[in-house]
């Protein structure tokens, strides 16, 4: 059964979950890549393609409390990190001193336009509505530079749900989203991006998950 959220609640309800379970969440995930081989392949992947294009900044929208961005530098990207919950920013900061991390929401993104090289949502579209999805990737295609590229993670599956606990029994408000290749794919597309890669996978990530190479088709195209 298809759930649609409140659309005058679901992103103040998104944020006030995550600052109440941040400091349990970021326990819970902090060293999953250790357990996530393919993950870590595909992460590497889009940071080799973020460096044959010259490099740049590389945003991780949705960061939670930081370690995918941390991952990110790791692999010798000048990223960071932007999240709508004050408490995961607050935790990011305190986990990974020195790295950056601001204050913000992929529905309306504070970034100059082809001003990134890349941009990774890993997870973090999970609780935004069908009905938001295009004007998410309305702005990350904006921010995007021509033929950047995005890295994408997701449940997959064909249903929503509301999570109401989570992350050490913490009370939440969200939607969880599931959705199929083809219908991201689809979006994608009618945002002017080219899908590259699609794999689906079974890991400590996500019972089923999604990931999707993409990139910002050229003004040619």
């Amino acid at each position: 059964m298809e759930i649609e959220p409140n659309t005058d609640s679901w992103l103040e309800d998104t944020r006030t979950s995550y600052d109440t379970v941040a400091t349990s969440y970021a326990d819970q995930v902090r060293n999953l890549l250790d357990e996530t081989p393919e993950e870590r392949a595909v992460l590497a992947r889009f940071a080799d393609l973020v460096s044959s294009r010259g490099g740049g900044s590389v945003a991780d929208v949705g960061c939670g409390p930081g370690r995918i961005t941390a991952h990110l530098r790791q692999l010798g990207m000048d990223a960071f990190g932007i999240d709508l919950s004050p408490g995961m920013i607050k935790v990011a900061r305190r986990d990974h001193p020195g790295l950056r991390f601001e204050l913000g929401s992929m529905t309306d993104l504070d970034l100059g336009d082809g001003s990134m090289a890349g941009l990774v949502a890993w997870y973090s579209l999970i609780h935004i509505p069908d009905k938001e999805i295009g004007t998410v990737f309305q702005h990350f295609h904006r921010v995007l530079q021509p033929g950047g590229p995005l890295l994408l993670s997701f449940h997959v599956g064909s249903e929503s749900s509301i999570k109401t606990e989570g992350y050490g029994g913490h009370p939440m408000k969200v939607h969880v989203h599931r959705r199929q290749h083809s219908h991201m794919t689809a979006w994608l597309n009618e945002a002017g991006f080219t899908v590259d890669e699609h794999k689906t996978l079974t890991s400590a990530e996500s019972a089923l998950g999604g990931i999707l190479l993409a990139r910002r088709q050229s003004v040619t195209q």
